[in-house]
């Protein structure tokens, strides 16, 4: 008797194990792209974690709503940076550092760990600055009577205000739940399942205020623009 024909569609989570595996195979991946491919896809990244941040900056310029209201609301919009990423197979330097699992388990070398990590950080930036420049000469800073370019400067202004100490462990923090969004989102089976597991991790970071590098390196230029334009 032949069996039965196996449902293409499945509804059950990958298990953490086959997340785990997941991780350090595309671990093996990303670090084995070439210069280029690499270098574009961050910078894809960068663009995308940027726009995530202009629509954080929106909710943000809105007086009406109240400090819970806005940080979760805005932290909801801004997931859609690592929605952008994820989905479009860009190479984001906060997700990446998830390779170190695939270094501990002896798949890829420290030389070819840090390698990546290098040229997807400048690859961020570059392609954060890009956005920057657009979104500058679009004037989108003057909708809602110039309340969001407020909001941009005031979120820079908190931004720069800590210590470096509470700096640093904000980052940690914030990719904290930056890689658990990320290893959440692989244990969904269809674009629907990844967008909604990364929500409320991404959320949580942004509602908590604390620090994504890539964000920062929309946020800060932007607002040295505004305030030498000012």
């Amino acid at each position: 008797m032949a069996e039965p024909e196996q449902s293409i569609f499945n509804f059950n989570a990958y298990s953490p194990a086959e997340i785990g595996e997941a991780v350090e195979t595309l671990g093996v991946k990303k670090t084995n792209l070439p210069f280029l491919a690499s270098f574009m896809l961050s910078m894809v990244a960068g663009g995308g974690i940027g726009l995530g941040a202009l629509y954080y900056n929106i909710v943000a310029s809105d007086a009406g709503l109240g400090f819970a209201a806005t940080r979760v609301l805005g932290g909801l919009v801004f997931s859609l940076g690592l929605a952008l990423v994820l989905v479009g197979g860009a190479e984001l330097f906060t997700g990446n550092n998830m390779i170190v699992m695939a270094w501990a388990s002896g798949k890829v070398s420290t030389r070819q760990m840090l390698r990546n990590w290098v040229i997807v950080y400048i690859g961020n930036f570059v392609g954060s600055m890009g956005l920057v420049v657009l979104v500058f000469f679009s004037h989108h800073m003057d909708m809602n009577g110039g309340r969001v370019g407020l909001s941009i400067l005031n979120t820079a202004v908190a931004k720069i205000s800590p210590d470096a100490v509470t700096l640093f462990f904000k980052g940690i923090l914030c990719n904290l739940l930056v890689c658990w969004a990320v290893w959440l989102a692989y244990a969904g089976r269809s674009v629907t399942d990844k967008i909604i597991a990364l929500i409320l991790p991404i959320s949580a970071f942004v509602a908590a205020g604390f620090d994504h590098c890539v964000a920062n390196m929309y946020f800060l230029p932007l607002a040295w623009l505004l305030a030498r334009v000012c």
